[in-house]
């Protein structure tokens, strides 16, 4: 039950509108599960500098953001490539495949597979600078 209510209070910080209502969620659960839940509390606040490099995005770029999914999936047709090949001649075989791959992968998100939109982006930063406090701006701005 615990770890269920130490999620959604997680997940509700991740899913934040803004930066300040995250670092606003990250206060309160830092100050009201330190007791239950300390090591949850140590992790967030070891990690909780990495959430506001997430929120300066649009929302819908966040998750994308946030997860290592890309490196997983990007690692997992490496792996997938080099067992058909099983045993490299040299250093650069290596090299060379792996750079053939990143080339397709880049082929791919350019073509016709965006990951991110950095047009929306600027228009969505431009729209934050101007609703944004002051002091939020160095964040924004990074």
């Amino acid at each position: 039950a615990l770890q269920k209510e130490v999620y959604k209070r997680v997940r509700a910080i991740l899913d934040a509108p803004d930066l300040k209502t995250a670092r606003l969620l990250m206060k309160e659960f830092g100050e009201e599960d330190a007791e239950q839940a300390p090591p949850a509390v140590t992790v967030l606040a070891e990690g909780g500098a990495d959430v506001p490099a997430v929120q300066v995005w649009p929302a819908r770029d966040r998750r994308r953001l946030r997860t290592t999914n890309g490196v997983a999936r990007l690692t997992e047709e490496i792996r997938r490539r080099d067992r058909v090949i099983r045993i490299f001649p040299h250093r650069e075989s290596v090299i060379r495949l792996i750079g053939a791959l990143l080339m397709e992968i880049v082929e791919t998100w350019t073509t016709w597979h965006r990951f991110l939109y950095i047009d929306e982006y600027w228009q969505w930063k431009k729209e934050q600078e101007k609703s944004t406090e002051p002091a939020l701006l160095h964040v924004v701005n990074a």
